[in-house]
């Protein structure tokens, strides 16, 4: 089995859908209202371990009732929770999710994710060490991804970024990470002021861009690839980059090619849009291959 650490963010999703979205001052009424398990680093856990991977995850829940909730939902997906720590007198992250006209709006309370610290990363160095592959995301500190980065360096394991939420990357983190993925707004927060077709050139089989239905691209050291998606009707898209990064990570980390472990993912986060939630419609590995 592939080993994946997932050092990230826990959090609940609060989930209305609407059939329309609400402009500045206006109110609007719902159809629907649920509360799921989310947050980016869950999230890539769940899809990996649902995908084949034995994960560990790195992350902080609150000492509130949402926290033992969190807990139990990575004890059923079957993920490791030694290094998840409820944090005394903090709340746990919450994700307040509008679904409207067929796409969504997320606003996003860090709250115990903003405990995990270098210090606290480094309690789960041995979890980093022994890891595949290591994933990341931008919704805990900035300071504890740089950190990371340079313990995935020391240890010669492979970090992937997944630059979400958009925010400026230190250099340093870029050229330590051996994935980045970002969609097309991230990638041009992250390269500001630089042609796509640039960037790509400058990190080879490195740096893979999402673009949604239409796939991925990425630059194979001779020429831009582009690795199609696959068309489905949609349900709810919360949660499919998540889907994509979970299985690309698990497919590198089981040996297989950058091209084939593109396909796989692609397949993985078109399946989990077919379906409400961002954790409820992640596929297991069987829907995958026998959906390719």
């Amino acid at each position: 089995m592939a080993r994946i650490t997932v050092i990230g963010s826990s959090s609940m999703d609060l989930v209305v859908t609407s059939s329309k979205r609400p402009g500045a001052g206006e109110t609007v009424l719902g159809d629907s209202f649920k509360t799921v398990p989310g947050g980016k680093g869950a999230n890539q856990a769940v899809a990996a371990a649902r995908l084949g991977a034995d994960v560990t995850m790195v992350g902080c829940v609150g000492d509130d009732h949402l926290g033992k909730i969190i807990l139990n939902n990575f004890k059923e997906n079957g993920i490791h929770t030694d290094y998840v720590e409820p944090v005394t007198g903090m709340e746990s992250g919450t994700a307040h999710i509008v679904l409207a006209e067929g796409d969504n709006s997320i606003v996003v309370v860090k709250a115990a994710n903003d405990c995990i610290t270098p210090a606290y990363v480094d309690r789960a160095s041995a979890a980093i060490r022994d890891a595949d592959i290591v994933m990341i995301q931008q919704e805990i500190p900035e300071e504890t991804v740089v950190h990371v980065s340079e313990l995935c360096q020391e240890y010669g394991v492979p970090l992937m970024l997944n630059p979400a939420p958009a925010r400026p990357v230190p250099p340093s983190v870029i050229e330590r990470a051996a994935y980045i993925t970002p969609n097309e707004h991230e990638a041009a927060i992250l390269f500001q002021g630089m042609p796509l077709g640039e960037v790509l050139r400058r990190y080879p089989n490195k740096l893979i861009v999402t673009e949604g239905k239409a796939g991925v691209r990425y630059f194979d050291g001779e020429q831009e690839v582009v690795v199609p998606g696959y068309a489905v009707e949609a349900v709810d898209t919360t949660g499919a980059g998540d889907t994509f990064n979970g299985a690309l990570a698990t497919a590198l980390a089981e040996g297989q090619s950058l091209q084939d472990s593109l396909r796989f993912a692609n397949r993985a986060a078109a399946l989990s849009v077919t379906k409400f939630g961002a954790q409820g419609g992640m596929p297991q590995r069987s829907d995958v291959e026998g959906s390719l």
